[in-house]
């Protein structure tokens, strides 16, 4: 060990990191998580990725890989998973999302600002490439909302927007004063075959759900309400495709990642062309407010130029192919 000053730095004695990643994943039992887990080890092989959470996993999900309990509020027990599995990049997933963070929000403080600090700090002290995803909740009232460039104003209005700047400030501030290889993506609404965890886009995925079992769905935005959404192997796509990417390639450290646009009731039209007798009604409730505070679309050319991102899924294609997850799920 040797001092700068009054702190002492741990001198590393291998600089030189392996060449299949050890990747470890905070939150891997989420809506994310869980999917992106699973395609990691299809790419990098099933014991060089751990998944970790403070719930146990899905039964079928015990024996694919390893699995450890990380509450990211402990920095201590973060760090010693990162040196005993030998880790060299970090997913971090662990976040409280906007309306279940409007409702909790000194828990959602402790799990969204802590636990980023804490992921940032042992990346720091061990040299991790990390990546955090950001979301369109990092844009606010103040943002032009239609075709919304990776640089302007943010200054969102929930507790989860606001920690989703800090997020994207803080990993930059640690790119540019320690050199941690921090990245980052502004996902749009994540629509997915599995159950949401708690967000404003969540209609776009209960209504597949309610619709396909009853016939009927109550949306909580209006009939207008357009946002950016994206389908779940895009999501996993462009996560693993910047997790990849040659930092060189990077020329900024948070990128917008765009697929299509909506509203529900363009939704509801392209889900009754297989659900016809599908009847769709509107009460919007707290989380209408916190939608007109979120853009529109979203440019995301930069990312498209940089690292060559590109989506494969439309409103449509993602409709036919959850339809047929969703029976599948509900028999």
């Amino acid at each position: 060990i040797h001092e700068h000053g009054s702190i002492c730095v741990p001198r590393r004695f291998s600089s030189k990191q392996p060449e299949q990643p050890r990747i470890m994943v905070t939150g891997g039992c989420g809506q994310v998580g869980v999917a992106l887990v699973d395609q990691l080890r299809k790419e990098f092989g099933n014991d060089n990725v751990l998944s970790t959470d403070i719930v146990k996993p899905r039964a079928e999900d015990w024996s694919q890989g390893p699995f450890a309990y990380a509450n990211v509020l402990e920095e201590k027990q973060l760090e010693r998973l990162v040196v005993e599995h030998r880790i060299s990049w970090v997913v971090h997933n662990s976040s409280m999302l906007s309306a279940v963070a409007e409702k909790n929000h000194l828990a959602a403080f402790d799990l969204n600002f802590i636990g980023m600090k804490n992921i940032l700090e042992v990346a720091r002290r061990h040299g991790c490439r990390i990546f955090a995803p950001s979301s369109i909740a990092a844009f606010g009232v103040d943002t032009p909302l239609d075709n919304v460039p990776d640089m302007t104003v943010q200054r969102p209005s929930t507790l989860y927007g606001v920690s989703k700047v800090y997020a994207e400030l803080l990993g930059e501030y640690y790119f540019h004063k320690f050199g941690v290889d921090f990245r980052s993506l502004r996902y749009p609404g994540i629509i997915s075959a599995t159950p949401p965890g708690g967000g404003t886009t969540d209609y776009a995925v209960d209504i597949f759900f309610s619709g396909l079992r009853t016939g009927r769905y109550e949306c909580f935005l209006k009939d207008d309400a357009m946002l950016p959404m994206m389908y779940m192997p895009d999501c996993i796509k462009a996560t693993i495709d910047i997790l990849k990417a040659p930092s060189k390639k990077l020329k900024q450290r948070t990128y917008n990642i765009a697929a299509c646009s909506f509203t529900p009731k363009e939704l509801t039209a392209e889900l009754k062309e297989h659900i016809p007798d599908l009847e769709v009604t509107y009460q919007p409730d707290f989380r209408q407010k916190i939608a007109e505070t979120w853009p529109k679309r979203l440019d995301d050319t930069n990312a498209r130029r940089d690292w060559g991102w590109k989506e494969e899924y439309g409103i449509k294609e993602m409709t036919a192919d959850m339809v047929v997850k969703v029976r599948e799920l509900l028999g």
